[in-house]
């Protein structure tokens, strides 16, 4: 299995370096300090999880600013370049309920006040192949940063893309140290969250304007190795509208000794067969400014997508079931319907509102081989379209969720009402 991993990185290493007609990025470099960006993003965010069933409430509220400075290339055959990456938060309020990833935690429990990370990256590129080292927002299907609280994810070590063929994009990376949101320390440290090392590679390519598809796979050491096929296709009907088709799944083993949070009781950290199938079938219809979404997902296999086992920040899931719930439980099928709606067309430009139902059902837990949960999902944004404010945007999202007791027991929360409301406003330096 090495063997064959170590072929594929140095067939897909290969393949970027092949030389093709289209225009190199590399030669339309205009040198160190004058591709060079700088930007802040100040982000007031505020998430609630109301629980029920006598399960204690957070909550919590910060201040944050993000920010990202990179160099441009120096000029030549091939290009060299820095960067840093970096966010300073303090907390809004007492958050002595704090517990959502939102703020860190000291070892009595209690809240950071104020508290700051970040890191710096060195990059070099050949013709149209890229290679960065150091701290990394990642967004690959396979590990992915959460982006989700009130800053992102961290990952340390070494990323390649290249798109050297036309139209395609392969990737290959190698990464040693994760950094959650709520995380001051990295896995370098003893309370960091687990990453011993992963390796990804992938590719993705667009046959034509409507036709995309995607292979992605991630080998962690001592804790599993994953898969992920995408293909997405896009038809064009009568009057404007549009119905396009997506397909999505993944396949995961888990490593010997392993942790997995969701497999079947009967087996445990020593067995060799622990895997899972998730994949999902989605239809979207649009008509100028409306959408209709249709999906189906099912989970098959000994374990559910036990995603947290990857020492990653939850966000490794690329399926239409997922927003509070992920609807990825041991067995589990599930059904969506969603729609969203872009007001422009409606004289407001950039407000849009999405609102989805998520049921799911024939979860097997340690009780019941017919579990269920449901989530209504809403979100209303609006993004200020011009003038000196321009860029900045609103986010309101709620989640009404609902688990019976069977999967509440097997599941880290049960029935809860969560509110997120975020506002953003950046500022581009130059």
């Amino acid at each position: 299995m090495q063997n064959t991993k170590k072929l594929a990185l140095a067939v897909l290493v290969q393949t970027a370096l092949i030389s093709t007609a289209f225009a190199s990025e590399q030669s339309e470099s205009k040198g160190f300090v004058e591709d060079a960006e700088g930007s802040v993003l100040f982000r007031t965010g505020y998430l609630t999880r109301d629980k029920k069933n006598g399960v204690p409430d957070t909550s919590s509220a910060a201040q944050s600013a993000m920010v990202k400075i990179e160099s441009g290339y120096t000029q030549g055959i091939v290009g060299f370049g820095v960067g840093v990456i970096g966010d300073g938060s303090f907390k809004l309020g007492e958050n002595k309920n704090a517990g959502n990833q939102m703020i860190p935690e000291h070892d009595d429990g209690s809240a950071y006040d104020h508290w700051g990370r970040g890191g710096g990256i060195v990059k070099a590129r050949i013709s149209n192949t890229e290679v960065r080292y150091g701290t990394q927002v990642l967004d690959l299907p396979v590990l992915a940063s959460n982006t989700g609280r009130m800053v992102p994810e961290y990952f340390t070590g070494t990323l390649l893309t290249s798109h050297e063929v036309k139209n395609l994009e392969i990737v290959a990376g190698k990464f040693t140290k994760n950094q959650m949101s709520d995380q001051i320390k990295t896995d370098a440290d003893v309370n960091g969250n687990g990453l011993d090392r992963a390796i990804v590679w992938g590719a993705k390519y667009k046959f034509d304007d409507n036709l995309n598809a995607s292979y992605y796979g991630l080998d962690s050491k001592n804790a599993l190795e994953r898969h992920y096929v995408n293909a997405n296709y896009k038809q064009a009907l009568a009057n404007n509208s549009s119905l396009t088709y997506d397909f999505s799944g993944y396949h995961t083993e888990w490593d010997k000794g392993a942790s997995v949070s969701s497999q079947r009781p009967d087996l445990d950290e020593n067995s060799n067969n622990r895997s899972n199938n998730i994949w999902a079938l989605s239809g979207t219809y649009n008509q100028g400014a409306h959408n209709v979404m249709l999906a189906y997902q099912q989970s098959t296999g000994n374990s559910g997508y036990a995603y947290g086992e990857n020492a990653d920040g939850f966000q490794s899931v690329y399926l239409p079931n997922s927003y509070l719930s992920d609807f990825n439980g041991r067995g589990e099928k599930s059904v969506q319907v969603q729609y969203s709606l872009d007001f422009a067309n409606y004289g407001v430009p950039g407000l849009s509102w999405t609102t989805a139902y998520v049921y799911g059902w024939d979860i097997d837990t340690a009780t019941d081989d017919n579990a269920k949960e449901s989530e209504l999902f809403n979100q209303v944004k609006y993004t200020v379209q011009s003038g000196f404010a321009k860029d900045a945007s609103l986010r309101l999202r709620y989640s009404h969720y609902r688990n019976d007791d069977a999967y509440a027991k097997d599941y880290y929360f049960g029935d809860t009402n969560e509110w997120r409301i975020w506002l953003d406003i950046p500022v581009k330096f130059f």
